[in-house]
């Protein structure tokens, strides 16, 4: 049973690190949890002023039973423990035997439909919110969304993502694993399937050249507006500016659909993660504001309207740090604004959620 009142599981990790350090920021307590110990130690062991934080490390199996054992007693979850298609739905089914509230970093789309469509009114039911999707690519844009559609007259949106910066280890295996599925968009209020395999040239604002873009997994906000009554049509593509790197991944798409796709689905997996393994074997270092930089905006269209919104900020990682923390803090002392399967900022609010990062990076948001 936990004596702390949030859970980071997967700290072992790049990203669980980030989160545990912006929950010392909050100065929340917390518990750094994985599957080893001694891994999460010497991921805790490298966060600047972890000596001030009020925290303990657990390891725990990776199973419904000793998670909701774990978890028990707190009141939020922090998952980063990826791919999510095949790792997620034990922590989730976790968190709601706990009556936690859950939020985690994935924009997998079969992962989040699944999910919502067997634990999304169960969350709501017991007043907890199951929010994945709570970091950079996805809380930004979500961000953007929300301020474009405070134009009743936008029904329609186009979302792109652009970083500087290399994928974690755990970023690298989940968009493989992502091969597997299908990405979506909304047209016409239905999700439909993106072209396997094939890149698409961006125009990002405040660029001198189009950026080569990836539905990268399809991303979240065609997931959160699927059922908008405000919304018809959702495209979010990703893009970053390693132009070569996008290359490669489009390759390796149309490989798997060529040379993978008809293997069994164990031997899939397999072989995409050591796909995977090759592009990113390690943990990249901590990023440099003056280098690892994003650009994320959204361009709301109505009949003979137009509003876009442009948000610049930087460090990516370390923004979904700051969104996990921010979220669990305000869960951790208000009742959320909507229960069940809902976005960081359907929970908080998306001025809440802008304010938080905000407070800790740089950061530029432009409307017109």
């Amino acid at each position: 049973m936990s004596q702390k009142p949030v859970v980071v599981y997967g700290v072992s990790g790049y990203t669980g690190r980030l989160i545990c350090e912006y929950l010392r920021e909050y100065q929340i307590p917390f518990i750094a949890a994985g599957r080893s110990k001694q891994r999460v130690q010497e991921a805790i062991d490298k966060i600047p002023g972890i000596e001030t934080a009020d925290y303990e490390i657990v390891e725990v199996e990776h199973s419904v039973a000793a998670l909701t054992e774990l978890f028990t007693g707190c009141q939020v979850v922090c998952n980063t423990v990826g791919p999510f298609d095949y790792y997620g739905e034990v922590v989730v089914e976790a968190a709601a035997n706990s009556a936690c509230h859950y939020m985690d970093t994935t924009g997998e789309q079969a992962f989040m439909l699944r999910v919502r469509d067997k634990f999304g009114a169960k969350f709501a039911e017991i007043g907890k919110i199951l929010a994945p999707s709570t970091a950079y690519m996805y809380t930004p844009l979500d961000i953007a969304a929300n301020i474009v559609l405070e134009d009743s007259s936008i029904d329609s949106i186009e979302a792109g993502c652009l970083a500087a910066g290399v994928p974690t280890y755990g970023s690298t295996q989940t968009i493989f694993s992502m091969f597997q599925a299908e990405h979506l968009y909304l047209e016409n209020n239905q999700l439909l399937a993106w072209e396997k395999g094939r890149g698409f040239e961006m125009t990002v604002p405040g660029k001198m050249m189009t950026q080569l873009a990836h539905p990268w997994g399809g991303g979240s906000l065609p997931v959160w507006f699927e059922h908008d009554y405000r919304v018809h049509n959702v495209r979010q593509l990703t893009a970053f500016t390693n132009r070569p790197m996008f290359e490669q991944l489009i390759a390796l798409q149309k490989h798997y659909e060529d040379n993978i796709k008809l293997l069994p689905k164990d031997d899939q997996a397999k072989a995409l993660a050591e796909i995977a393994d090759g592009m990113q074997p390690g943990m990249p270092p901590r990023e440099n504001k003056l280098v690892h930089r994003t650009t994320d905006f959204v361009h709301g269209i109505g009949t003979g309207v137009r509003k876009t919104c442009v948000i610049h900020t930087a460090v990516p990682y370390q923004l979904t740090g700051v969104v996990q923390a921010a979220l669990a803090m305000y869960l951790l002392q208000e009742a959320p604004k909507k229960t069940g399967f809902v976005s960081s900022c359907q929970a908080a609010g998306h001025e809440y959620m802008l304010g938080a990062i905000k407070k800790f990076l740089p950061i530029q948001v432009d409307v017109y």
